[in-house]
């Protein structure tokens, strides 16, 4: 039986142990939810708008549209873009990081964000405009679960 001194002895040590395995818990826990419990992508070959076969370990956006065909709100958001501003909220223009693998794949900072607004919504809602280091433009109206390339030129 442990006595009141080897216990007071023990308890930074046993609150170091469950500290190390919450923690740990907590990072299994974020690793499942960010992968929502699938297998990362291997070697997934998709196929591009055009119907080619997109290159091993890389998706491709369904479809394109020309900037026209899009809500007005996503055209303003693509003409501040190119004017390179000022931008309504502070989160535009971060770096998109493609943890969905939906568009392809290119290394960390390639992708950069922007807010489409969606008129109603009390927050930034869920539509997107993302932009390539090549000068390509993609628009997602569902949060990063599927994409269209945008032609800005029409």
């Amino acid at each position: 039986m442990l006595n009141l001194r080897t216990w007071s002895r023990r308890r930074p040590l046993l609150a170091l142990i469950i500290l190390i395995l919450l923690l740990g818990g907590g990072y299994a826990v974020r690793a499942f939810h960010h992968t929502d419990g699938a297998p990362a992508p291997t070697n997934n070959t998709s196929t591009s708008a055009s119907g080619q076969p997109g290159q091993p370990g890389t998706s491709a956006p369904h479809g394109s549209s020309a900037l026209s065909r899009l809500p007005v709100q996503a055209q303003t958001t693509v003409r501040l873009i190119q004017r390179r501003g000022p931008f309504p909220y502070r989160n535009d223009g971060i770096v998109y990081n493609n943890l969905e693998r939906r568009l392809p794949i290119k290394p960390r900072g390639y992708y950069h964000e922007y807010t489409v607004p969606t008129p109603g919504s009390a927050d930034r809602g869920a539509r997107r405009i993302i932009t390539g280091g090549g000068g390509e433009f993609y628009y997602t109206s569902d949060h990063y679960d599927s994409f269209v390339s945008v032609d800005v030129t029409g």
